[in-house]
């Protein structure tokens, strides 16, 4: 086994809301909170069970599909969902759900695979309007409202 070096994932996650990462700023991809539109692709592996349909079609509609069918990950998405549907199973082995996770990582469906692709979903502008209507701002605390005022001469 190797020692030392930079492996995968090692050190923190990128943010791409830091200040010095103004300079790399144009690799994010900002994916469309609305999703992929249109039809989802044909099932490439061999005969596809009921619950694997359910979680194909599911897939196809969210922002990173849009990422998958640019760069043809449909074999990539469709054993994903087969071992997702077989880890849920009350049988499965549990390295299986290892695997799952490690998959969903790889095609950005978890936060920490989001940021390893460099991808994040546009703010739905839409929805927080409608959320937000009658709703107060948050008043955060500052340092200066923590500052307390003691009593006293002051010698």
């Amino acid at each position: 086994m190797a020692s030392g070096g930079a492996r995968a994932r090692s050190g923190p996650a990128p943010d791409p809301s830091a200040l010095r990462r103004d300079r790399d700023a144009g690799e994010w991809t900002i994916l469309p909170a609305e999703g992929r539109q249109g039809a989802m692709p044909e099932w490439p592996l061999t005969e596809q069970t009921i619950r694997e349909h359910e979680l194909w079609a599911s897939l196809w509609r969210k922002p990173q599909a849009i990422m998958w069918e640019r760069y043809g990950q449909e074999y990539e998405v469709a054993l994903y969902v087969r071992r997702f549907a077989e880890a849920e199973a009350m049988e499965s082995r549990v390295n299986l759900s290892t695997l799952v996770r490690q998959m969903a990582d790889s095609l950005g469906l978890t936060t920490p695979g989001m940021r390893a692709n460099r991808w994040r979903i546009a703010a739905d502008e839409v929805a927080e309007r409608r959320e937000g209507s009658g709703k107060q701002p948050v008043k955060r605390r500052t340092a200066r409202d923590r500052f307390k005022v003691v009593p006293g001469d002051g010698g």
